[in-house]
């Protein structure tokens, strides 16, 4: 990381906190990205709060702009097709473990939830593991 700031972490990591406490206290749901988008695919009840959402975490960083905070200008160190097989590797992991990051690292491990705990812990392992073979090669 180049551009550590930690008041910007701990805002945005109150504003996370913020939104997804008063997201179950509101509305009784868990503020898992992968659900509330699935949502939205689905046509499932609930329709205006997801696509609300959905909206919020696109309109957020482009009102910051209006603030006078620059876009990120992310680098792809990897082609096209091995970014799109890595989505496609995180939708199905999503999937399988019937929630994604933010639901189970966020909420689930806030509500104290064992199965998100361990979704958690397998999350991280599985991060650890892959940068250690993409930066590092394996038992290089």
């Amino acid at each position: 990381m180049h551009n550590l700031t930690p008041y910007s972490g701990l805002l945005g990591g109150a504003l996370i906190g913020l939104s997804t406490a008063l997201l179950m206290i509101l509305t009784g749901r868990i503020a898992g990205i992968s659900g509330i988008f699935g949502g939205l695919l689905t046509r499932s009840p609930g329709h205006g709060w997801r696509l609300a959402f959905v909206a919020g975490l696109i309109a957020a960083p482009l009102l910051a702009t209006l603030g006078g905070r620059p876009l990120p200008h992310p680098t792809l160190p990897a082609s096209l097709t091995v970014i799109a097989i890595g989505g496609l590797l995180v939708g199905f992991g999503s999937r399988l473990g019937s929630g994604c990051t933010s639901g189970h690292g966020v909420c689930g491990t806030a509500r104290l939830s064992t199965r998100s705990m361990v979704a958690t812990a397998i999350f991280m392992l599985v991060a650890i593991a892959t940068v250690a073979i993409v930066r590092h090669g394996v038992g290089g």
